[in-house]
């Protein structure tokens, strides 16, 4: 059930962000991308796992950086990191101890993760946004 809700809250979303055209602003899906990652590292605070909060940081470094770099050159970048994220999702527990996580968490957020780099790649390859930075 978790994958359903998932699918549908990032393509409904998505799709509201379409209609009201917050979209157009190259630096939506790269910030959606950042407060994805960061939900590991709140999982592990309130999991109160200082161990857990930096192997977790760690890992949402790599994403932010991620994340940056593909606002300032190619939105590609983030579409990789989104659906990276949701393979991450999937590997998760078997990599990271976190007892903050919620059982239902990874699937949630790995169908939600996969769907937004799906309707993204889309955006970019219809023209909707560019992918490159012009100057």
């Amino acid at each position: 059930m978790e994958v359903l809700i998932g699918l549908a809250l990032a393509i409904t979303l998505g799709l509201a962000f379409s209609l009201a055209g917050l979209d157009r602003d190259r630096a939506l899906y790269p910030v959606l991308m950042m407060v994805i990652a960061s939900y590991y590292v709140l999982f592990a605070v309130l999991g109160h796992s200082p161990q857990s909060l930096w192997i977790e940081s760690s890992i949402f470094v790599l994403f932010f950086g991620a994340s940056i770099a593909g606002f300032k050159s190619n939105l590609w970048l983030v579409v990789l990191a989104l659906a990276m994220h949701g393979a991450f999702d999937l590997v998760h527990g078997l990599l990271v101890d976190n007892p903050g996580v919620p059982g239902w968490w990874p699937g949630f957020c790995g169908a939600y993760d996969v769907a937004a780099a799906v309707y993204l790649g889309r955006l970019i390859s219809m023209g909707r946004i560019r992918a490159s930075v012009q100057a």
